[in-house]
C-alpha cells in the first residue's frame, strides 16, 4: 500500500494551542539534544497525538530534508496513521506485509510501518533504510519496539503515549528513553472542552479467585470463571439497566467466553448486542462497527481489540465487566468514551472490576513523572484486592432505595454489630442473625403480602453479599467457599424470617 502526494504544503487541519506548545516543546529538544536522544513524549487518548506527531513530520522533513519512520503494533494504527499524514500533505508510504522491498520507493521522506513486519523485514535484509533523521514510536508503551532501536541507533527517537508505563515491568521505559515530555492533563483537556467528563459508579466485586498471570495482569481463565458466574452477569446486567439502558454502551471484558455470556445475558433480556473480538474477519468487524456506529441504543460486547485505534465519540457508557492491573489498559478503555460532540459533555464509566479503587478515578491529577523515574515503587504501592474490598462501603442504589420508602435506616453496621456481640458474651453468628432480621423488617414494611415480600427480598442479593464478606473479614475466615456458604444460608434464614413475620402479622 502506497501513495505519494504533492509537495508538502501547510495542512489544513489548525492545531490547538496546546498541541502547538508540545510541538514546539519536541522541535527545542531535538535542537539541544543529539541526533541520538531518545525522547517520550505523553498525552492523553483524545488529546490528539496523531495530529501532533503528523505535523511534527511535516515541518522535520521541510526542515532538515531527512527520513521519517513512524512504528505501530497494529495494521490499522497504521493505515490511521498513513490516512492522517495525507491530511497533512505529507507523502508517505505504508509498510505492509506484502510489501518485500523498498526497490522503486526510494523517492519517500516517510514510513508507515507494523513493528513485526518491519522486524521481519530488516532482519531478512530485505529493507534498509539510509538517512532516517526521526523514528516516531505509536503507543511506546508496548516493548515490541525495543527490538527495533539498534537499527535506529544514529536517530531522534520520539515515543508517543497516553500512559509511560511499561507494559513489562521488567523493562522499564526510563531505560530507554532520556527525557519524558509531559503534554496537557485530562482535567485540564476536560475543563478545557477537549474532552467529556467522566461519571464513575463502581460495583464493588470480590476479586479473591482471580490469579495474576506471568504479565503481571488477572489470568483470562480466572477472569472467565469469575466473570461468567450467574451473580455477576445479573449484577453486570442490573447496572447495565440502571444507568445506561438505552444509552450506547461498550463493555470490555477479559475473555471471550465472558464477552460470549454477556452476548447471550443481554439477548435474552432483549437488548441489542453485538459481540467482537480478534477472531473475527476484517468484514465481519467493519459491519460490526458499522451497526454500533448508526445504532443509538446498541450495546457492543469486546476483548481487547478495542482499546487502541478505535473512535466512536457516540459512546454514552463505558462498563469495565473486567479487572485489570494494568494502569495502561485502565486508562485505554475509558478512554473511548471521552471523545466530545456538541451534544455530549460527559459519559459514564460503571466499574465492575475494583479499577476505580486501585487506580484513582480517570480524570484524577497524576504524577507522571514519578511514576516514569520510579514505576516499581507506584506498582508496588496500589491498593491490594483485599484492602479494596475490606474499605469497601455498600450504598444502596437510588432506584432500589425509593423500594424501601417506608425503611428509615436501611445500612447495617455488620462489622460494629460483630464487636457488640462478641462484647456481649454471645456467639459471633448472632451478628449475622441481627443482620437478617433487620433486612426482614425492611423488606416486610415496604410489601403489600407475602409474595411481595419474596419478591423485594432478591433485590438485596447486592446487600446481603456486601455483608456477609465485611462479617467474614471480622471473623478471620475469608475463602470464597466459606463465603458462598455464608450467603446460602444467609439467604435461607432471610426467607425463612420474612414467612414468619407475614404469619405473624397475617399479611
Amino acid at each position: 500500500m502506497s501513495q505519494i502526494l504533492q509537495e508538502n504544503k501547510a495542512p489544513e487541519k489548525e492545531l490547538y494551542d496546546y498541541q502547538l506548545k508540545d510541538l514546539d516543546a519536541i522541535f527545542d529538544c531535538m535542537d539541544r539534544c543529539n541526533e541520538d536522544y531518545n525522547l517520550l513524549y505523553q498525552l492523553p487518548t483524545g488529546g490528539g497525538k496523531t495530529v501532533i506527531f503528523s505535523e511534527i513530520i511535516r515541518r522535520y522533513i521541510e526542515k532538515k530534508n531527512k527520513k521519517v519512520v513512524i512504528l505501530t503494533h497494529r495494521i490499522e494504527l497504521s493505515v490511521q496513521t498513513s490516512r492522517m499524514l495525507t491530511e497533512f500533505k505529507v507523502p508517505n508510504m505504508v509498510i505492509s506485509s506484502d510489501v518485500k522491498s523498498l526497490e522503486g520507493a526510494k523517492d519517500y521522506m516517510c514510513y508507515v510501518a507494523m513493528v513485526e513486519t518491519l522486524t521481519n523485514r530488516l532482519q531478512e535484509e530485505q529493507i534498509s533504510f539510509e538517512d532516517v533523521g526521526l523514528v516516531i514510536i505509536d503507543e511506546a508503551h508496548y516493548n515490541s519496539f525495543r527490538k527495533l532501536f539498534s537499527y535506529f541507533h544514529k536517530s531522534f527517537i520520539l515515543g508517543v503515549t497516553a500512559t509511560p508505563l511499561s507494559s513489562n515491568i521488567k523493562l522499564p521505559m526510563k531505560d530507554n528513553y532520556d527525557e519524558l515530555l509531559i503534554g496537557e492533563s485530562i482535567p485540564a483537556l476536560i475543563e478545557k472542552g477537549f474532552l467529556a467528563r467522566a461519571k464513575t459508579i463502581s460495583y464493588n466485586v470480590g476479586l479473591s479467585s482471580l490469579k495474576l498471570g506471568i504479565n503481571g495482569d488477572y489470568t483470562v481463565k480466572s477472569s472467565d470463571i469469575l466473570y461468567t458466574d450467574t451473580s455477576m452477569q445479573e449484577k453486570l446486567l442490573a447496572a447495565y439497566e440502571d444507568q445506561s439502558k438505552g444509552k450506547k454502551t461498550l463493555i470490555f471484558n477479559n475473555g471471550i467466553n465472558t464477552s460470549r455470556y454477556v452476548q447471550e445475558t443481554f439477548i435474552e433480556a432483549g437488548y441489542a448486542i453485538r459481540h467482537l473480538d480478534n477472531t473475527n474477519s476484517a468484514k465481519e468487524r467493519k459491519e460490526i462497527l458499522e451497526w454500533f456506529k448508526h445504532t443509538p441504543d446498541a450495546i457492543l460486547t469486546s476483548v481487547s481489540i478495542l482499546t487502541t485505534g478505535f473512535d466512536e465519540p457516540t459512546v454514552d457508557t463505558i462498563i469495565l465487566n473486567r479487572a485489570t492491573k494494568s494502569l495502561t489498559l485502565y486508562f485505554q478503555m475509558i478512554g473511548r468514551g471521552s471523545r466530545i460532540l456538541p451534544n455530549k459533555k460527559d459519559f459514564k464509566v460503571l466499574d465492575l472490576g475494583n479499577n476505580a479503587a486501585r487506580f484513582g478515578l480517570w480524570e484524577a491529577p497524576i504524577d507522571w513523572k514519578e511514576i516514569f523515574q520510579f514505576p516499581d515503587f507506584y506498582l508496588e504501592n496500589l491498593i491490594g484486592d483485599e484492602e479494596i474490598e475490606r474499605n469497601f462501603a455498600y450504598v444502596m442504589p437510588p432506584d432500589l432505595r425509593k423500594e424501601f420508602a417506608n425503611t428509615d435506616k436501611v445500612y447495617f453496621d455488620i462489622k460494629k454489630e460483630y464487636k457488640k456481640v462478641v462484647a456481649e458474651g454471645k456467639k459471633a453468628k448472632v451478628a449475622l442473625d441481627n443482620a437478617v432480621e433487620q433486612h426482614a423488617l425492611m423488606v416486610v414494611d415496604n410489601s403489600e403480602d407475602v409474595f411481595d415480600a419474596r419478591i423485594l427480598a432478591r433485590k438485596l442479593k447486592e446487600d446481603i453479599a456486601y455483608r456477609v464478606r465485611q462479617y467474614s473479614y471480622s471473623i478471620m475466615n475469608n475463602t470464597q467457599n466459606y463465603r458462598d456458604w455464608l450467603q446460602e444460608d444467609y439467604e435461607r434464614k432471610l426467607r425463612l424470617r420474612i414467612n414468619q413475620i407475614c404469619t405473624e402479622r397475617d399479611m
